[in-house]
């Protein structure tokens, strides 16, 4: 596999590009008529994800989260043909068979972005990430298989999605914590000795580094479990899982002894392209 441009509505190619680097970069890889569905479910991963921060209160955010569900399952309201990444939606899931209500599911997820609510323990994060980052692993993985089959990425989509929430939520801890909000798990935080002040105050106490290092272990355990189901899975689904490639250098740089949880930094652009295309050409995950 080798990168190409991909060939999706500009305004759509555009939003993931800017907003979804990773799926972009994943999308370079992919065969050229299947390109435009991944972009459509990266742009859809964009709009439901960036709610919060355009709609700036929880009830014009779960307004605007309804209209998504609506749009997906058939009951949209309004020109939905005429916004761009709804259109490009539509014709992926028309195209490759997406099931409507896996996508309503990733917008009714999302409506916990909107509020302060601690996330209460380590199983619902990790279910959170599965109706997010692992259902949208999963819908890629079916527009890359051949029509209406099931290419068994299921399971390694899950695992997938954990990886990859765990980790953007490690490296938005900064973003999240100016907005009163923390997606770390209150169990993970009780068992650590955490405070509510040693997060919400700026300061990188022991008790929150060891936190987050149990996080990324989890995170590790996760990307561990795809790289054992990768070699069984059909070589045509392997672009929806390329996002992965940089997770493990993301993860070393929060495990670094010097790292400022309130200050992360994310590999060049240029370093996570040559990640993926070995990637690619391997067929295997980087360590």
């Amino acid at each position: 596999m080798s990168p190409v441009p991909p060939e999706a509505p500009e305004p759509v190619a555009e939003l993931v590009r800017a907003q979804n680097p990773d799926r972009w970069r994943a999308a370079l890889f992919a065969p050229a008529d299947r390109r435009p569905g991944l972009m459509a479910l990266a742009a859809y991963d964009v709009e439901t994800a960036r709610v919060r921060g355009v709609a700036r209160d929880a009830l014009p955010g779960e307004i605007r989260l309804q209209w998504w569900r609506d749009a997906v399952i058939g009951k949209g309201h309004g020109d939905i043909g005429g916004h761009p990444v709804a259109a490009a939606l539509m014709a992926a899931m028309a195209r490759h068979h997406l099931p409507a209500r896996a996508l309503a599911a990733v917008a009714e997820a999302r409506v916990f972005d909107l509020y302060d609510d601690p996330m209460p323990t380590l199983t619902d994060l990790e279910g959170y990430c599965g109706e997010t980052w692992g259902a949208l692993t999963q819908l890629a993985a079916l527009v890359l298989a051949d029509p209406g089959t099931d290419p068994g990425t299921g399971t390694a989509a899950g695992h997938a999605g954990i990886a990859l929430g765990i980790t953007a939520i490690l490296r938005a801890f900064p973003q999240q914590v100016a907005v009163g909000q923390t997606f770390l798990p209150a169990d993970v935080l009780a068992r650590h000795g955490v405070s509510a002040a040693d997060w919400s105050t700026g300061t990188a106490t022991g008790a929150l580094k060891s936190a987050l290092r149990e996080m990324t272990g989890h995170a590790r355990h996760h990307l561990d479990r795809v790289r054992a189901l990768l070699p069984g899975l059909p070589r045509t689904t392997l672009p929806a899982f390329l996002p992965l490639a940089a997770v493990p250098a993301r993860l070393k740089g929060l495990e670094r002894a010097d790292f400022d949880p309130f200050a992360a930094h994310a590999p060049g652009p240029l370093g996570l392209l040559l990640t993926a295309t070995r990637a690619a050409f391997t067929g295997r995950l980087p360590r």
